[in-house]
């Protein structure tokens, strides 16, 4: 006896946060609705109501038939969205189609494929349906004593960038949001950092690059933080991950470099390095935190590789 086929549902799923953007996903959802209604666009909508909703709704919705998925949210939701894709392994993840309504603090997903801010020109985007294959990456780390995993559709952050990070988002929850307390968190957790040596090996070499490491980011795409250019050189489809390393750096150092840090002329920097690689293995003393695109995760040791073109995502006009 076989199981009965699922029949496929040719209209999209809008999973819209009401808290993205510090209150925006709530307070100007009645207006996207009104732009999606109008558009013609097929769609039903469902808000997120906890961390890992829209994880747990995207699963739901594709064992009944769904492939289209709109993220009515910030970055953090539609990684949700990616992992309830990617987690699952009956559906081959190509058959998926994403795309995105940026209402969230930073939206750097975005940045990277010309999606605008602006409502009615992002729900435009949608309808002219233009499908880029991108890369996702994939990390492993852990919590306490446990490893798990997480898929990545941006940029992942290791040592400053993901204190920087936990800080930022423990403001979200308050209500407090945007690129000035990201740049607040940013300048006030100099005073206590401490530098870990960091041991990091791509593509299984067996030399290891050693030192002590500020910051880690190992990307798909250019852009974290609200707008910084981390990972200037990264390609989407290139089939490798783009990895940035600021090695030890006085604190004044990296005051000078935040102008630096949104064109992406910081990795000119001689405490700068950048690298590609198809794997990367980074163990480090005493462990280092994680972020993944914005979402506060665990500590090292990490593994992380690369799912070449492996999820289609309806962008803006690339260059």
């Amino acid at each position: 006896m076989t199981d009965n086929p699922i029949k496929l549902i040719d209209k999209w799923i809008v999973l819209v946060n009401p808290h993205a953007g510090t209150g925006k996903g709530k307070k100007d959802w009645g207006k996207i609705n009104e732009f999606l209604s109008r558009s013609a666009i097929e769609f039903e909508a469902f808000n997120t109501k906890h961390r890992e909703h829209a994880l747990a709704l995207t699963t739901k919705f594709i064992k009944k038939g769904y492939r289209k998925f709109i993220v009515t949210g910030g970055d953090g939701t539609l990684n949700e969205v990616v992992n309830g894709i990617f987690i699952q392994k009956k559906i081959p993840t190509e058959e998926f189609l994403v795309a995105m309504i940026p209402v969230g603090t930073g939206n750097d997903w975005c940045r990277m494929f010309d999606i605008p801010f602006d409502y009615e020109k992002a729900i435009k985007i949608i309808q002219k349906g233009e499908v880029f294959q991108q890369d996702i990456g994939k990390v492993s780390f852990y919590q306490g004593d446990k490893q798990k995993q997480r898929f990545f559709i941006n940029v992942a952050g290791m040592g400053y960038d993901a204190i920087v990070a936990a800080k930022t988002n423990k403001d979200k929850e308050r209500g407090r949001g945007g690129l000035l307390v990201y740049l607040k968190n940013l300048l006030s957790s100099l005073l206590f950092y401490k530098f870990s040596d960091v041991k990091m090996l791509t593509n299984g070499e067996k030399e290891p690059c050693n030192c002590k490491a500020f910051s880690i980011s190992v990307g798909i795409c250019k852009y974290n933080g609200g707008g910084m250019m981390q990972l200037p050189n990264a390609v989407a489809d290139d089939g490798l991950l783009d990895i940035t390393l600021i090695k030890k750096i006085g604190r004044f150092s990296v005051i000078r470099q935040i102008k630096n840090l949104y064109d992406g002329s910081f990795i000119n920097h001689p405490k700068v390095e950048t690298f590609r690689a198809k794997t990367l293995k980074i163990e480090s003393h005493p462990p280092i935190d994680l972020e993944v695109d914005g979402e506060s995760l665990g500590h090292s040791p990490f593994q992380f590789r690369i799912i070449p073109q492996s999820l289609k995502v309806l962008v803006g006009n690339m260059e």
